[in-house]
């Protein structure tokens, strides 16, 4: 639906007074370096950019691949599916978790050694089962890449094998990475540390441990994946969750990732700690408006003071206004809108400042006043239905 809307700017002293963590600029952060050949460092919640390195380059990723292997499996198959390992599964070359010819297991099941082991027959198998056929698969690798505006990525294959059309950039690989850590399934799978699954063949289960050792050693790890091949070299995506801020790192080509890892993330927390720029029931200066939800936003320390907001206010005709909303809070930072909280009535304010017994004086007038408008109203639906005749004394 449309919606019909006014338009009001506003000045951040005007519009919005009170900004609790949001303080004067100290400087812009530190300078930092890698060892990689390409690296990107995103806030996970709202997309930002923190660092980029070579970060729109195209390069070739290995098992980072997986990464969006996993998310358009998760988000195209049935988990409860039961798949079948078949020739080109069992046979494929590189990391395996070792799938036999005919060999069944869920989608679930086979996403785990996907992602903790790396597996490319887990790959392929998921491929064909979920597109139809591997290069059915692939084409949903690429309309996604192509919905979440990757333009420096493009897929030949779901495991990661080296191809020379095979690419993605430091940059896409982190937007990539951002929006799969928000569904609940991937997120869950590329925290787990070590995962039992049944084994149909032997009287154990197969017990898979997860390659990315930045979930041991660092505070807060919680995802994602590993990967190599010879012409790739080392590529690492980690992400970790501090004070209820998660940031990712990817890194392409970088023979000292672990350490790398680390920096980076303790760079990101440093430096772009979440900023509140609206939390729910905050006041909107001279308007009868409240935030109704809450907005926090990694920010630098030279940022705050750049921060503006725009007011959008529901056109009171319209049906929107009828349903209660009454418009938006935008914030830019410079010309990019970064956030934006609906806004609502705020409930009337009450008079703390009235002694007890006034109070009472007042609550008894109200209802006086109410008592003789409601008498006042029905002598009226009398005196109507009395001088049209439908009702007699």
């Amino acid at each position: 639906m449309l919606k019909r809307m006014l338009l009001l700017f506003v000045t951040v002293s005007a519009a919005w007074p009170v900004l609790p963590n949001l303080q004067p600029a100290y400087g812009a952060p530190r300078s930092i370096s890698t060892n990689a050949h390409a690296a990107a460092v995103i806030d996970v919640q709202s997309g930002r950019i923190l660092y980029s390195q070579m970060g729109d380059e195209p390069n070739k990723i290995a098992s980072l691949t997986k990464i969006m292997t996993a998310i358009v499996a998760i988000e195209n198959g049935n988990l409860a599916d039961n798949v079948k390992a078949g020739k080109a599964a069992v046979g494929k070359e590189g990391s395996s978790i070792y799938l036999q010819l005919g060999e069944e297991m869920s989608l679930h099941h086979l996403l785990y050694g996907l992602m903790l082991r790396s597996g490319n027959d887990a790959a392929t198998a998921i491929a064909e089962h979920v597109g139809g056929s591997e290069e059915g698969f692939v084409h949903l690798m690429n309309e996604k890449a192509a919905w979440l505006g990757l333009e420096n990525s493009h897929f030949m294959n779901p495991h990661g094998l080296d191809h020379p059309e095979h690419y993605a950039s430091a940059n896409d690989m982190a937007r990539l990475t951002a929006y799969a850590l928000r569904n609940p399934v991937f997120q869950e799978i590329v925290k787990t540390r070590i995962k039992k699954v049944p084994n149909p063949h032997d009287p154990w289960d197969y017990t898979w441990a997860n390659k990315n050792k930045m979930l041991a050693m660092y505070e807060g790890a919680d995802g994602v994946k590993t990967g190599y091949t010879k012409q790739a070299r080392r590529c690492l995506v980690s992400s970790a969750t501090r004070g209820g801020q998660q940031i990712a790192v990817v890194t392409l080509n970088d023979g000292d990732d672990w350490a790398d890892h680390r920096s980076l993330l303790d760079w990101a927390f440093e430096n772009f700690p979440l900023a509140e720029l609206s939390r729910s029931g905050q006041k909107i200066a001279d308007t009868t408006y409240e935030a109704s939800g809450m907005l926090r936003y990694p920010l630098a320390d030279d940022e705050p003071s750049q921060v503006r907001r725009k007011l959008v206010v529901t056109d009171p005709a319209s049906v929107d206004y009828a349903l209660g909303e009454r418009g938006r809070l935008e914030f830019y930072l410079g010309e990019e809108r970064i956030g934006a909280v609906p806004l609502k009535d705020a409930p009337p304010a009450a008079p703390s400042s009235a002694t007890p017994q006034a109070r009472a004086a007042m609550a008894g007038a109200a209802s006086t006043g109410a008592s003789e408008t409601f008498l006042l109203a029905l002598t009226r639906v009398v005196q109507g239905l009395l001088g049209a005749g439908v009702v007699r004394w």
